[in-house]
């Protein structure tokens, strides 16, 4: 089976005021990946009886099954995100990956709650490697409470990925992304509103965001990395012109509300300026 682009993680549920919607890394950056013309598959574990259809569209899906589905809260504050975590479906091993599937042009690790084994990395000696790493990077407690964390696979794994896409939010102070800049040889920073900031080598360039009527930022960074994954391996490793299509496409997708219409906005922008 040819495959342009694998993701890797937990699909979820993320409770609303309106009930519950689908998200998780897997979701948006595979539907963003497949709009950009990517034959794209999704490794995940969810609770068999959840139907992903109206989600993840034809996507192909591998869903080790599990007892629950993983499933978040997040509450915002004015001093930022409360955010909970109420189940955890099954760890993603190497050995669930079907051997068919070894050989992406892109594979894109998203994990969400600590559950991809990170050998997996050893896998894929021939496709570039994206990594999200945010789920790698938070811990919660009991009361299902996520804080971020150090993570302490990180001076293993960064070297090995061909590039690696954080958020501001995901960083504990400074040195850590000082640290982890040593330990990449591609770090995109996101930055929201503001853009991004990209360290590639010896050289830091930041691209801000254009500027478009905001409506809803779910899934923004999500759709951030898959169209930044997407174009790095389309220019044949070009991490500037990556970061400005992926802050097109990004800006797109915060216009409009629900995973449907953030793809078809995508879409439209694609047809109007012949990418």
């Amino acid at each position: 089976m040819v495959i342009d682009y694998l993701t890797i993680g937990h699909i979820c549920h993320d409770i609303t005021p309106n009930g519950l919607v689908t998200g998780g890394t897997v979701a948006y950056s595979g539907r963003t990946a497949q709009v950009l013309g990517c034959k794209t598959a999704v490794l995940t574990s969810a609770n068999p009886e959840d139907d992903w259809s109206a989600a993840l569209g034809d996507i192909t899906l591998c869903r080790i099954p599990a007892a629950a589905t993983t499933t978040f809260e997040n509450v915002y504050t004015p001093n930022g995100r409360i955010q909970t975590l109420h189940s955890v479906a099954d760890p993603l091993l190497a050995s669930h990956i079907p051997g068919d599937w070894l050989n992406p042009a892109i594979l894109h690790l998203g994990p969400l709650t600590n559950e991809v084994e990170a050998e997996i990395v050893y896998q894929f000696p021939h496709s570039l490697i994206g990594l999200t790493p945010q789920g790698w990077m938070r811990r919660w407690e009991s009361d299902g409470r996520v804080f971020a964390r150090q993570w302490p696979l990180a001076q293993t794994i960064l070297p090995l990925v061909t590039a690696v896409i954080l958020s501001e939010e995901d960083l504990l102070s400074p040195e850590m992304l000082d640290q982890y800049r040593t330990w990449s040889r591609l770090l995109v920073l996101t930055r929201g509103w503001a853009g991004c900031t990209v360290f590639a080598g010896d050289e830091t360039r930041h691209f801000p965001a254009p500027k478009v009527d905001e409506c809803e930022f779910t899934g923004a960074g999500d759709i951030f990395a898959a169209a930044y994954f997407v174009r790095l391996h389309q220019t044949g490793g070009d991490p500037w012109a990556a970061a400005e299509f992926a802050n097109e496409i990004a800006s797109q997708s915060v216009t409009r509300a629900g995973i449907d219409a953030k793809m078809a906005q995508i879409q439209h922008y694609l047809q109007e300026n012949m990418f």
